[in-house]
């Protein structure tokens, strides 16, 4: 299995999955168990810091934990420990870096005065089991022989390569999920794939009820529902989990880690449906259109409402990300449009409504105008209208009803 996700500006990531043998799990495992321990020591590192600097009297400078500070500690660390300098030096400094990465972020949280459920937690202590392996290697920190992957440390592992690397690898990630699959990231540098040009255009609302609602029928993206069709083996399962579980303290049973198992794999089957349904439409919308205007949704305030677990289910965010990534792979033109106030617009005469409509009330009513129509429709031509574009259908011809005026 492969799949491309985007990256930081111009890379992309290619993920493979990996066929580890009993010699090379043992060594990944001890590397990870290395990693694992320089990444605790840099966490207790900068609590030291930290309390050493509050005490400090004011006017006077203050102890830093950067990552050159941690590169000069793991190099005294690995000339007097044997067990550490065993391991390769790549994935344990490219751990400092995610580390500084890492705590960084949740500094600028602080100082940037977001609230706290904005915030990036800083960096916590990784337990032996509450932690999943994941090595870091640069360019010199491994290669690419006979369809094997040759990583630092002597460890070599089998690919299973479902599709060409499209460009010599920068850096690769290791790593393991939760039902205990290896895979391999490599970033590699983003080519553009341009498409043939079709002279069409789409609006596209996101929404709980469908998934996407666009401004041609065609193209409408329907609840796919999957979390919804296996909950309830996921409850059968979680139920065996409950009744085999032991106190706290005490090692859990062969049967419970078996139920604890099936639950991941039913996680991980849900995610894969989602993620394959969304790249499906997001490649047909893609193919089929020049300029997609996109509403710049995002639906993490929908955790905390009724319509939670609904919300999770259709997977918007990774259907956004899809949608984008596909875009820019291809040469479309995606323009994200603010959603504020798209539900209360009217995308005939521009027109707005005095107060914000219900979840309920699922038709748009124009009093400026006269015009009724389905109320996500009319935000999805909303979307057409402040992007900019042509609100022109499947077809490059302008349906009856549809608004006039462009966005300045």
């Amino acid at each position: 299995m492969s799949r491309s996700q985007a990256g930081d500006a111009g890379h992309a990531r290619y993920t493979y999955r990996l066929r580890v043998s009993q010699a090379a799990l043992a060594a990944l495992e001890a590397e990870w168990a290395r990693c694992r321990w320089i990444w605790n020591e840099s966490v207790a590192k900068s609590k030291q810091v930290h309390a050493v600097n509050q005490n400090l009297p004011a006017g006077q400078a203050k102890l830093t934990c950067g990552p050159a500070r941690l590169d000069q500690m793991l190099t005294e660390a690995r000339a007097r420990t044997p067990w550490l300098a065993q391991g390769s030096s790549v994935p344990q400094q490219q751990i400092i870096r995610d580390f500084g990465k890492s705590r960084a972020k949740a500094l600028k949280d602080i100082k940037d005065r977001l609230p706290i459920r904005q915030r990036a937690g800083m960096p916590r202590y990784k337990k032996k089991r509450g932690s999943d392996p994941t090595l870091n290697y640069t360019r010199n920190g491994f290669r690419l022989t006979g369809g094997r992957l040759h990583l630092a440390g002597g460890i070599a592992v089998t690919v299973v390569w479902s599709r060409e690397l499209p460009a010599q690898p920068s850096s690769v990630r290791v790593y393991r999920d939760s039902v205990g699959h290896w895979y391999a990231s490599f970033v590699v540098a983003a080519q553009v794939r341009p498409l043939p040009a079709t002279g069409r255009v789409i609006g596209i609302d996101w929404g709980v009820k469908e998934t996407a609602t666009t401004t041609s029928d065609a193209y409408d993206l329907a609840h796919a529902e999957h979390g919804k069709n296996a909950a309830s083996k996921l409850a059968r399962y979680q139920r065996m989990m409950a009744r085999r579980q032991r106190p706290k303290g005490k090692a859990q049973s062969k049967g419970y880690r078996k139920a604890q198992r099936q639950v991941a794999q039913l996680h991980k089957k849900v995610a894969r449906q989602r993620t394959d349904t969304g790249r499906k439409w997001a490649r047909k919308v893609v193919r089929d259109h020049d300029a997609i205007a996109v509403e710049d949704f995002r639906p993490k305030f929908l955790a905390k409402t009724t319509m939670a677990r609904k919300a999770a289910d259709a997977a918007i965010g990774a259907t956004k990300r899809a949608l984008i990534e596909m875009g820019r792979k291809h040469g479309r033109d995606v323009r994200l449009v603010h959603p504020a106030h798209t539900t209360m617009d009217c995308a005939q005469c521009g027109a707005r409504t005095k107060h914000a409509l219900p979840l309920s009330e699922r038709t748009y009513a124009c009093t400026a105008c006269g015009v009724s129509s389905p109320r996500d429709k009319n935000s999805a031509y909303v979307m057409l209208a402040r992007a900019g574009l042509a609100p022109a259908g499947v077809d490059g011809v302008r349906p009856a009803g549809t608004p006039s005026r462009q966005a300045a």
